[in-house]
């Protein structure tokens, strides 16, 4: 796991690209270049009265420029004061937290669902394997063009107006798209099925967890997950998603 710490961030750039969807480029320094493929970073809101930070996955990094990008969807009061802010503004972050995934070089699909697509981009980036992206999304559709630049991508959309019209495994077996290996983040449904599928295929299955966390760093036991081993720190079987994973191999975990 990465060196965390707590910044002030500057916001460099903001805009939105989808509907309730932003991208947020924040110069952060040395935390840019700490940042692994999966991680987030904890950003606390500048109004008071919202002490606890909202967790945001990484969508890319840009070490040489000191600085990180955040694709998120306003979902509440947090991220909605986020998306007024503007060039210049600064807010405290802190990260980066949790294990990322790890990078096999192996032929992968890499598989995501909603918001839980902009983590996936620094991986596609990061990856130099064969690979295939499976994209799902609800309609509209952000980041395709931006993810074509790294590997052959798959659209699935619940409306069929992009790709195949269905969710991601339906889109993977349309396709008939083969691996060694799949990295996937997502929705708890979709997860718990591409969990199945890979295992069943032989193939090594890491996903990424989605949950409402409270402190970022394992100390409340806000965001837990059942596990198949005991964890240490709680001694029954449960893993912190925001520090033991939120990345874990799909036989880690039970959803």
């Amino acid at each position: 796991m990465s060196k965390k710490s707590r910044v002030m961030a500057v916001v460099d750039f903001h805009e939105p690209i989808a509907s309730d969807v932003y991208s947020l480029y924040l110069k952060v320094g040395d935390m840019a270049g700490e940042a692994v493929p999966g991680q987030f970073v904890a950003v606390y809101c500048n109004e008071g009265s919202r002490l606890l930070p909202r967790p945001i996955s990484i969508c890319e990094t840009f070490p040489e420029k000191g600085m990180i990008r955040l694709v998120y969807r306003v979902v509440g009061d947090g991220t909605e004061e986020m998306s007024k802010l503007h060039a210049g503004a600064e807010l405290a972050v802190m990260g980066p937290l949790g294990n990322g995934y790890t990078l096999l070089d192996k032929k992968a699909i890499l598989v995501a669902g909603g918001i839980g697509i902009p983590p996936m981009l620094e991986l596609a980036k990061q990856l130099t394997c064969e690979k295939t992206i499976v994209l799902g999304y609800r309609d509209e559709v952000f980041l395709k063009e931006e993810f074509e630049q790294y590997g052959t991508v798959v659209v699935a959309s619940e409306d069929g107006k992009n790709g195949v019209k269905g969710n991601v495994l339906d889109a993977i077996k349309a396709q008939q798209v083969t691996g060694e290996a799949i990295y996937s983040c997502g929705p708890t449904p979709m997860l718990r099925a591409i969990k199945e599928y890979g295992l069943s295929k032989g193939m090594i299955t890491q996903i990424s967890l989605e949950e409402k966390m409270a402190c970022g760093i394992g100390a409340c036991l806000a965001c837990v997950c059942q596990s198949r081993d005991v964890d240490s720190h709680s001694h029954v079987h449960n893993k912190r998603i925001c520090k033991d994973g939120p990345v874990f191999l799909a036989e880690e975990v039970e959803l």
